[in-house]
């Protein structure tokens, strides 16, 4: 599957998920490196990095920003092979008071 098509998937499960919630695609020309999906839910954001599998190439400075936003809010790489735990620990997050 392409990435653009699981990306496209993915965000439809985010909103069914988390009604109401926003999700923004981040501009890939902006800053480098920058998760692709940025999540806004109740008082919470989180930011996914969307692969097709664990073997897809990360692009110069994803893993830094994955891990610093992980450090502020919620921050992943995902792709179909680890989507429900991704989303399992996404869920407790944006739930958890």
């Amino acid at each position: 599957m392409r990435e653009s098509k699981y990306q496209a998937n993915l965000i439809k499960d985010l909103e069914e998920m988390f009604p109401g919630c926003i999700v923004q695609k981040n501009d890939p020309n902006y800053r480098q490196g920058m998760p692709d999906l940025a999540i806004f839910y109740l008082d919470r954001w989180a930011m996914l990095e969307v692969k097709t599998s664990a073997e897809a190439e990360e692009q110069p400075n994803q893993r830094y920003w994955v891990e610093r936003t992980d450090d502020m809010s919620f921050g992943a790489f995902i792709y179909p092979a680890i989507e429900g735990e991704v989303l399992a620990r996404l869920r407790r997050y944006f739930y958890e008071r």
